[in-house]
Order: C-alpha cells, then structure tokens, then sequence
C-alpha cells in the first residue's frame, strides 16, 4: 500500500506562484511513475503532468505547459510540481498519484491517490 500526502496549495494572486509536494510512504516508490490531476469547481478530473519511474520523461497538459515544471526527490519521496504564472483557471484541488506499471495521462491507470491540496488564484 502507498500513502500519498500532497502540500503546498493556498491563495496566490494571478501571475504568482505555488510550489506543490506530495510525499509517499509505505512499498518501493522509486520505479512509480508520479502524476498531477486538478478538479475544478463543477468540472472533470483534469490531467496536468506525469514524471516516469525515471524522471527522464515528463508530460504536461497543453494548459500548463510553460508554466508548470514537475521534478522528483528519490531521496525525499517526494514529487514536486512548481506553478508559474498562475492563472484565474488554474484554481482547482491538486492530487498527486502514482502509477504502478506506466506513465500514462489518464486517471484509471493509476493506482494510488492523496487526498488534494486546494490551490486558488485570484484575479
């Protein structure tokens, strides 16, 4: 079983920044491909960005890219995602999640979920 524990969400005026972590415990989180999703007020799950087992491959969503850069501490178990320039859009609770076998951008593909860090920019 893997514990997932996301941080970092609060209120930032648009154009400011945000840095997220989300930290895991319990079985082997090195060769877990980490990703980002969003829920916005009244919308679907929204994927943001995906790191490999490696950290050598990364995708964003095409709404973020350019602003958001995802890393990874294998030391700390922990995956980050730094948000610059934020937008009005971009308010929406952020849950980190590992996938177990891939990295893929869909949210059934993962396996393990932290329960959201509510981030909210304000115009």
């Amino acid at each position: 079983h893997v514990e997932l524990v996301e941080s970092g969400g609060g209120l930032v005026q648009a154009g400011g920044s945000l840095r997220l972590s989300c930290t895991a415990s319990g079985r082997p989180f090195s060769n877990y491909a980490m990703g980002w999703f969003r829920q916005a007020p009244g919308k679907a799950w929204e994927f943001v960005a995906v790191i490999n087992w490696s950290g050598a491959r990364l995708q964003y969503a095409d709404s973020v890219k350019g602003r958001f850069t995802m890393s990874r501490d294998r030391a700390k178990n922990t995956v980050y995602l730094q948000m610059n320039s934020l937008k009005v859009e971009d308010t929406a609770v952020y849950y980190c999640a590992a996938q177990e076998f891939g990295s893929g951008s869909n949210k059934p593909e993962y396996d393990y979920w932290g329960k959201g860090t509510q981030v909210t920019v304000s115009s």
